[in-house]
Parts: structure tokens; sequence; C-alpha cells
């Protein structure tokens, strides 16, 4: 049926539904428009501040650009008005990245008289309009946080810190924090829901040893609907034992964990305390609970290390332990040692111990470790002590040359952005935990370590002091927000 004779019949009919309903399928089209109250222009919240769109009535959804998420609420705003019609198709169209416009192509059926049914493609445009959520106008506020998760550990080195550090940027638990501040022997944690600040203590309750308590205080109270407004603390202290500490256990401890010694050295912390006799390789771990019952605090600090000089050596290959002993390690080798502190050269003067350094050692090597002989160290069971018990030195670890390491050192951690508060980084513990990633495999497991781009080690001969590194298959590439949309989506999502 032609256009020109359809013209023809209905032009005699007065009825305008007769009208439509004798046309053809083409003339249809040209007169219904099947889109008829649906909106053609429609807008949309969006949070700047943290990249959030509004989905009503006040739900903040996190939608990457030309994403589902995003096509599914920009289809929900148009759900009430296509309650006729059929949506056979939906996609984005490509707009300027700074326009704040979003288009959707849309094609919808629906049946019409006679039975036909038309099909039509039309574009609806989301103008993206600015507005504040409601966690960042608290944040903005200064009045934003429900919960605050204080990590406290009283200790002068911060080994066990910056481990906890990287955990948390591995488990990504820093997203959810509002505010995160640097203070004194430790950090806070800020939320905005109770819920996020419990999963956070959930997390280091598994990851070091630690004890919490939790309070909370009145805000408000509507005697009406007798709902209450609290802001809940919750206080983690974690045990201040740290990496390389040289601790002296209680008499119960020490026979509970297999008649080891009392003078122990700490190998690592992770949820539990490691600890090593390095007069006979036992090894033993103590839980959160376990500490809390029979504590024990740190001989020495870092900077109290001294340095030695391995003058003789002589590996004990068969050791014989008493009736009910632990556990002794695989993975050291115990020794007999003569050294000699570097800054005693002109002297005469060695000490002899012994040491679960022996697989690492050879004679004239360097050696950090704690003089007991010449330290005067106040400690509750140290004193109870036999003297004969009690060694003269205790070696920690073997010493490099710090500055080699640094220079050809190429990779580095990422770090949680955080309000400092006049509080500086300590170099020289930072190179300590550093270094201490290069030396222990199983610590650096759990740490993501990635390529330093901008650095170029230097490699030469005299280099290779046997300084321990990281190879290349352990390193991961950081990704960079341009580098996953471009640098035009990257300045839309910044904008």
């Amino acid at each position: 049926m032609s256009s020109l004779w359809c013209y023809s019949y209905i032009s005699g009919n007065a009825n305008s539904e007769l009208f439509i309903a004798n046309m053809c399928v083409a003339c249809l089209r040209t007169q219904v428009d099947i889109s008829e109250g649906i909106p053609k222009q429609v807008t949309v919240h969006f949070c700047k501040q943290c990249e959030r769109y509004l989905q009503p009535p006040a739900t903040w959804m996190q939608c990457g650009l030309e994403s589902r998420e995003l096509l599914a609420l920009c289809l929900k705003k148009l759900k009430s008005s296509m309650t006729k019609v059929r949506l056979i198709d939906a996609g984005f169209l490509w707009t300027e990245p700074h326009s704040k416009r979003i288009k959707l192509k849309l094609t919808i059926q629906k049946e019409v008289m006679n039975g036909a049914i038309l099909q039509q493609v039309f574009v609806v445009e989301f103008v993206v309009q600015y507005q504040m959520c409601e966690d960042c106008h608290r944040v903005e506020a200064k009045d934003f946080w429900k919960a605050v998760v204080q990590v406290r550990q009283k200790t002068v080195h911060k080994k066990t810190f910056y481990y906890l550090e990287q955990l948390i940027l591995k488990h990504k638990l820093h997203q959810n924090a509002l505010n995160i501040k640097e203070i004194h022997e430790g950090i806070d944690f800020y939320y905005g829901s109770k819920q996020h600040a419990q999963k956070m203590v959930d997390f280091l309750q598994c990851t070091v040893p630690c004890r919490s308590k939790t309070s909370q205080r009145l805000i408000s109270h509507d005697i009406h609907s007798n709902t209450f407004n609290y802001k809940s603390t919750f206080s983690m202290e974690i045990v201040p034992v740290c990496k390389d500490s040289v601790v002296c256990l209680s008499p119960r401890l020490a026979q509970s964990l297999g008649n080891m010694g009392q003078v122990c050295v700490c190998t690592r912390v992770t949820s539990t305390i490691h600890l090593i006799d390095p007069s006979t390789l036992q090894i033993a771990e103590v839980d959160g609970n376990t500490y809390w019952r029979f504590p024990f605090n740190s001989l020495c600090i870092p900077r109290q290390l001294e340095e030695f000089i391995v003058m003789d050596i002589d590996m004990i290959r068969e050791q014989k332990l008493g009736a009910g002993a632990g556990v002794r390690s695989n993975k050291h080798t115990l020794a007999e040692v003569w050294v000699q502190k570097t800054s005693e050269m002109n002297t005469s003067q060695q000490y002899h111990c012994r040491t679960f350094l022996g697989h690492l050692l050879n004679i004239g090597d360097l050696v950090l470790g704690f003089d007991f002989a010449n330290s005067n160290v106040n400690d509750e069971y140290l004193n109870k002590m036999n003297p004969h018990h009690v060694p003269d030195v205790v070696l920690i670890k073997k010493s490099y040359d710090r500055s080699r390491r640094m220079k050809r050192r190429n990779w580095r951690l990422q770090e949680m952005d955080r309000d400092r508060e006049g509080m500086d980084t300590d170099e020289r513990q930072y190179q300590d935990f550093l270094e201490d990633l290069e030396e222990d495999e199983a610590l650096r497991k759990n740490v993501n370590i990635y390529k330093d781009t901008s650095k170029i080690p230097v490699e030469s001969d005299t280099d290779d002091d046997g300084a321990p590194r990281i190879s290349l298959m352990e390193m991961l590439e950081e990704l960079s927000l341009s580098d996953a949309t471009g640098g035009e989506g990257a300045d839309m999502l910044t904008e």
C-alpha cells in the first residue's frame, strides 16, 4: 500500500482514530511518536569529593565512566516513564570529557493499532550536576567521624607499624577511613560508621598480637523515636616488641615453651611473636593472649646495638638438648664465635658467645649485637638470672654497607596518605625496615613491592658484598590512573 493511496483513502474520513487505524506502517511511523512521555533530558547528581553518583532516594554509588553500573543507574531514572514500551537496546554515546553530559542511545518498541509494532531509536541526555554527599559534607564540617580506632605501641622503633601499614595497603582497608592521623606512639583511623571500624579491629587482631578496649560516648538522644547517637572508640595496644629485639622471658614462660633459655631474640612479629634462643636454636611462638599473661619487655633499642667484627668462628654440628626441649630451627646454624668491637680494635678485648647466625658469618664479617657485659639493664627477670647464664654478647644480624644497598635498591613501597601533625619520618628506622624485607623472604610475602622506575641501579663488581636483594620476579608494576583510563579520562575523573 503506497503512501499516496493511504492519504487519498483516509482523506475523506473525518475521524482521526480511523485515520490512524487505516494507515500503512511507513506513514504510521511519521505520525505516531512512541517515545512520547519519556524525558529527553534528565539530571543526575555527582559528588566531586568521593566521585560517586546519587541513586535516589539516598544511596551513593561508585560508578566508572561508561560502566554497566552507570548505565543501570541512568535507566532507573527512566523506568517510571517507560512502563508502556519495551526496551530493546541501550548504549552510551561519546561526549566531551568536560561537557558534564552523558548521552544514552535507546531503542524501544511499542504495539500500536491493528497489531502493528513500531520500533524507534532516540537519544536521552543526562546532565551531571554537582552535589556533595552526606559523608563528604560531614568531613567538610569537621564533625564527620562516628568511630575511631586508636593503634598504639609503646616502643621506640616503628618496624611493626611499617609492616602493619603495608598489610593495610595490600588489603585496602584504608579506603573506608575518613581520616588517618599519625601521633606519638601510634596512629588513629577515623571512620564514618562503627561497622568499618569493627572491621579494622578484627583485621588487627588477626594480623599482630594486640589487645583491645572499647568505649562509646553519647552525642545525642531522640526521646520520641528512642534513637541514640554514639561515638565509639576502639583502643588497640600492640605488644611492645619488634623484630631484632632482645628479650628476657619469665622462668615460667620459658619452661612452658620447651625449657628454652630466658634470653631470646625476636626474629619476626606477625600474628605471633617469633623467638629464637641464640644458645640452642630453639624456636617458639608467643601469641597475644600468652604475652599479656606473661609480659616481657625489650632489653635494648636498635640504637644501642654495637658493631662487632668476627675474629674466629666454630660451627656446632651436634647439640644435645634436655628433656622436654622444643623445636629447633632448620634455617639457622649454631656456632661459637669470638668477636671484637670495631671501636676497640686498638685493644685486645674480645668476647665469646654463641649465635644462631652461623650460616651467614665468616671471619672478618661485621655483625650487630648487644653488649650485656658493659651494659646496665634494669629488667625484673634478667636481674634474677644466674650471671653465668647471661651471655656477654648477643649477636642480632649481619651488617652490610647501607650506602651501597640504598644505591642499588630499585624498588619501593607505597605509603598511606595521613596527617602527620609535625611527626617526621625516622629515615634510619625506615631503612632498617626495608633491609628487613630484603633479608626475610617470609616477611615480604605479605607486602606489595613495586618497581622504582625513577631509579636506575648502578651495578659493579665491587658492589657485590653478599647483601640480600629482592628479585624482579617479586616486584609489581605500579598502575597509575592515567595508565588505566588515558590522559583525558584521568582529567575528567579528577575535575
